[in-house]
């Protein structure tokens, strides 16, 4: 008795006509995985480009990794160097501003980056309770504050 084909290769052999594909909205070039998102270095999610808050969205809202895109201006997006940036502490500016500093892991730059207002934030307070989290401070004068 013979074999019967798979149903995928029956499809394929003449059964019908073929259905239409899909539009792709992928755009390849550049780097990017979309057209109005891009997919996060560190937690492979896909990030959209605006951000409540900020003109220019240059972190994930869930883990907070960056790359290293900007030059000197914020949103230039001049930088040769393009290697992930990783969420190193917490500043806040004297008008109660949080920003993250984010070191590039490839050439070592530091960088100030205001936070989204999508931004999850029990991994910003993680980031902003860790210099409390060293054995190096002395827990006697936090304390005493």
């Amino acid at each position: 008795m013979p074999r019967r084909k798979p149903a995928r290769a029956r499809a394929r052999s003449g059964s019908g006509p073929r259905r239409p594909q899909r539009h792709k909205d992928v755009l390849h070039g550049n780097g990017r995985h979309r057209a109005n998102d891009f997919r996060c270095a560190g937690c492979r999610l896909d990030v959209p480009l605006t951000a409540p808050g900020t003109a220019h969205r240059n972190h994930c809202p869930h883990c907070l990794a960056s790359l290293h895109v900007d030059r000197r201006i914020p949103g230039d997006r001049a930088s040769d160097c393009h290697g992930r940036m990783e969420p190193l502490s917490m500043s806040v500016r004297p008008d109660g501003e949080w920003m993250i500093i984010h070191q590039c892991l490839t050439c070592g730059e530091l960088s100030a980056n205001r936070i989204a207002g999508d931004d999850n934030p029990l991994p910003l307070l993680h980031l902003a309770l860790r210099p409390l989290q060293s054995p190096t401070v002395p827990t006697r004068a936090l304390l005493a504050l």
